[in-house]
C-alpha cells in the first residue's frame, strides 16, 4: 500500500435527504474496489495502490452526476509514499481509546 486519500463529494443539490442519497452511491462506488476504508462525517478516507486510487477519484464525480446531481465539488487529499503510507489504524488508534474520566 503506498497511497491513501481523503474524498469529499459535495453534489450540488439542495436538501438533506438528496444529498446523502447522491453520496451514499458514491460511499457504495468507493467500497466496491474492496479496500481498506473509513467514511467520516466531512470525507471518506481510502487507502491502496495509488493508480487504483486514482481510478476512484476519477470515478466519484462521475458516479455522482450519473446518481442524478447536475454538478458536484470534489476535494482530495493524496498521501503518496512509494515506500508505504502509515495506515488509518497507525494514525488513529492512539486517539480512539476511551477518554478517561
Amino acid at each position: 500500500m503506498n497511497a491513501s486519500i481523503a474524498v469529499q463529494v459535495l453534489p450540488k443539490v439542495s436538501g438533506n435527504e438528496e444529498t446523502v442519497r447522491l453520496v451514499d452511491a458514491v460511499i457504495a462506488y468507493i467500497r466496491s474496489f474492496g479496500l481498506s476504508m473509513e467514511v467520516g462525517p466531512f470525507e471518506t478516507t481510502v487507502e491502496g495502490d495509488y493508480d487504483t486510487l486514482m481510478e476512484i477519484v476519477k470515478g466519484c464525480p462521475k458516479v455522482c452526476a450519473q446518481a442524478g446531481a447536475p454538478g458536484v465539488m470534489t476535494y482530495v487529499k493524496i498521501n503518496y509514499v512509494p515506500g508505504g503510507v502509515l495506515t488509518m489504524e497507525e494514525k488513529t488508534a492512539p486517539h480512539r481509546k476511551e477518554a478517561v474520566e
